[in-house]
Formats: C-alpha cells, structure tokens, sequence
C-alpha cells in the first residue's frame, strides 16, 4: 500500500516527506494508521548517523495509532484496536527468556538495522529499498508496520493522539522509578535533567509518594514545569555551582535516589554524590562510547550503586496501559509537556526540539488514503 513518510536520505539531511510503498503484513505482523507520533533525541540520533542506520530511512518510534490491518496468524488485535507501538525484542535470548524484554541481547540490530530480523525491507521508492524498521515501526508515517509482540493495546477512551511518547520517554522515566527503584513514600529522589524522561520519571515519583522531589536543570522554563508537575525544589544548573551542596541542604545526608537523563559524566557524578548511604543513582541518558565518568571508591562502599535502565525495565503490554491509566486519572499529565506540530513541519519540530524550545514535539498525522 501507498503512504506517506518522512525519508531522510543522507546523513543529518532533512526530513523529505514523500510517498512509498510499504509492503503487505505477514502473518504475525499488523498495519496501524498512525494517528500521532513523539519524536525523540534518538530519532535525531539515527537520522545525524550515531547508529550507522541505513540512508534512506524513515525513524521515529513513539507512534500511537488505530489498528488497519492485521495478519492471518494475529489473535491479539483487529482492526479499530488502538494501539501504542513499543520497543522491539528477539523473544529467544537468555534475557528476553526472563521476560528482560529492554535488554534483549539482539536489540540493538532490531532496532537500529533498518530491516526485519531477517533482512527483508518493509518500504520501498519505485522498487529500490527504503529502510524503515526503525524500532520496529518507523512511526515517521502515516501508516506504520509492527509486529504483535510489540503493540500493545490501549483503552479507547484515551486521548490516543497523547499516548505515543509513552512507549520510550514515558516509560523510560516512569519505568525507572515504579519498576526499578520502587520508592516507598517519603524516600528522597533527585532528577538531573527534565526533559520528557526526567519529568516522566518525577511525575512517577510523585506517584510514589517521594519527598522531597528535586528537579535539576539549566531551563528555567523547564523547572517552572516541573514543580508544576510536582518538584518540591528545583536547582537551576546554570546559576548553582555547588549542586551536591544544594541537594544535600535539602535532603540532609543525601538522596535515596537520583535519575540523570543528561549523559554528561560530570552531571552523572553529582548524581551519584547527591546519594545518601545505600542510594542508588540511574543512568537514563543516552551515554555515547568513549564517556566515562569517575567516582571516590570509597563513596561506593557504603552500599550506593549506579546502574543503568533502558526503557524503564518495562513489559510494555502491562506497563503502557497501567501509565494509560494514570493519564485518564490526572496523575501523569503527559501532555503538559507537549507540544504538537502538523507532519509537514517535522523539521521545525526537529529543530525546536534539538535548541530546547521544545520538550515533547508530537507530529499530528494527516488523513492518508494509501
């Protein structure tokens, strides 16, 4: 069938809306027409080439959308199901096999490849490939294509065109703070960068019942927002240059929990310092090879710990509707944090997302007969 999609043909190129074929669904596959999608950094990444993705490609992977078709061997969907699209996983590895879906050991290929597991190409221009697959669902589109595994069914009475950064940010932060660090009330957390992930992770905090909850960022605009969605205290970066300091004045002793969603070895290490003993401080942002952070040895050795968590450590099939859940309930104001864009203006999007104008941009998709 006929679609519309934003290619990007060369490395850090612009987005090119044009029209493709994607192929026909096999038999453990569906087509959602996408009605909105998130962008995120990582779609930024693929298309500027840090994965060594395949040109040309279609990216995105925060889609969300109305199931259109569905394969013979489907049983989970039909079509008029909405659907999040989530993250992909090989199902066999030892830790897909613990239902330890975010660290599949082959993810990376399925996400990154640009192709199905086995090789095969899911879009094509005049019949010369087009890699999509990205994620598994290149949202980039006004129809998309996944498999069942990795849809995951959502209430109908949900406001769908909000749902899709729920399947990386939304349950990347929120993820790593209900899944992984499971804080009881009262318990100390501070999140380095609010971003989409870093406000996801302090509304879940909220959620939990932490206090305090301090939101560090170099946006004021940002902290501003995040104080509405529940920060007790906020530290601007910029103006701070004692940032331990100020959260230890806070919280004395330090913090049960800090989230850095930065990446940056220098903000991960304050951090880990903001820690009291037994903490544990969560890598959230994307870290590129070669950075490397150091720390006092001696500071470990009185129990705290830092770990990394992709994807918030989720299975997206009960996690996704239990933060749908929370949006209907007012708990998780997801889109307090958006802003919408018209497909046509992805590359404006793009830019104000990359300059900081923008936490959230989602792409409205237009009515597209293919």
């Amino acid at each position: 069938m006929q679609i519309k999609a934003a290619v990007v043909r060369e490395r850090s190129g612009p987005f090119v809306i044009d029209t493709l074929e994607l192929c026909e669904p096999r038999r453990e596959e569906l087509i959602v027409r996408v009605v909105a999608t998130g962008m995120c950094q990582t779609d930024l990444h693929g298309r500027d080439g840090y994965f060594a993705s395949p040109y040309p490609g279609v990216y995105g992977h925060e889609g969300a959308g109305v199931v259109h078709a569905v394969g013979a061997a489907v049983c989970e969907f039909e079509p008029g199901d909405h659907v999040v699209m989530s993250f992909p996983w090989c199902g066999a590895c030892p830790n897909c096999q613990q239902n330890r879906y975010s660290y599949c050991v082959h993810s990376r290929g399925l996400k990154m490849r640009g192709t199905r597991a086995d090789g095969s190409t899911l879009l094509s221009k005049d019949g010369a490939a087009v890699y999509g697959a990205f994620f598994q669902q290149s949202s980039f589109g006004t129809y998309a294509l996944t498999q069942e595994r990795y849809a995951v069914k959502v209430r109908k009475d949900a406001p769908l065109e909000i749902l899709g950064p729920l399947a990386c940010s939304g349950q990347t932060g929120a993820g790593a703070v209900l899944n992984v660090m499971r804080p009881k009330p009262g318990d100390g957390i501070a999140v380095f960068g609010v971003g989409a992930v870093g406000l996801s992770a302090l509304m879940a905090a909220k959620i939990a019942g932490c206090d305090p909850i301090i939101a560090v960022d170099v946006y004021t605009s940002r902290l501003a927002l995040a104080r509405e969605l529940g920060a007790t205290h906020a530290i601007d970066h910029n103006s701070s240059g004692k940032v331990v300091d100020e959260v230890r004045a806070i919280a004395p002793g330090g913090v049960r929990y800090s989230a850095d969603t930065s990446a940056l070895p220098a903000v991960l290490r304050e951090a880990i310092e903001s820690l009291m003993p037994g903490g544990t401080c969560v890598l959230l942002g994307s870290a590129r090879r070669g950075n490397e952070v150091s720390i006092e040895m001696p500071f470990l050795q009185d129990g705290r710990m830092l770990r990394g968590v992709i994807q918030g450590e989720s299975t997206p099939k009960e996690f996704i509707p239990r933060l749908v859940d929370f949006v209907i309930e007012n708990k998780f104001p997801i889109q307090k944090m958006i802003k919408f864009y018209d497909f046509a203006d992805i590359n404006l999007a793009a830019r104000e997302s990359s300059s900081g104008v923008t936490i959230k941009p989602v792409l409205r998709m237009p009515a597209f007969a293919g």
